[in-house]
């Protein structure tokens, strides 16, 4: 009988692709509360900021690992 908590081993693309699922949804989150505290008429601007830098890190993170999982076409 096999072991119902046997090791899965994913591929470094498929554990990439994880990873850019989880960080797609946390910037779609991050829009969502931006937007609800900009139309909330009372925004705290400095929370405002800091949510916009942390949506432009996540940005960021997303791109690279987008890179990571395109092939390179050489033109």
């Amino acid at each position: 009988m096999q072991d119902m908590n046997a090791h899965i081993e994913m591929s470094h693309d498929e554990v990439l692709r994880v990873k850019l699922e989880v960080l797609k949804r946390e910037h779609r989150d991050l829009d969502e509360a931006i937007l609800a505290l900009t139309q909330s008429g009372h925004a705290d601007q400095l929370r405002l900021v800091r949510l916009k830098k942390q949506k432009l890190a996540l940005k960021d993170q997303i791109t690279r690992i987008e890179d990571q999982l395109t092939p390179d076409i050489i033109a």
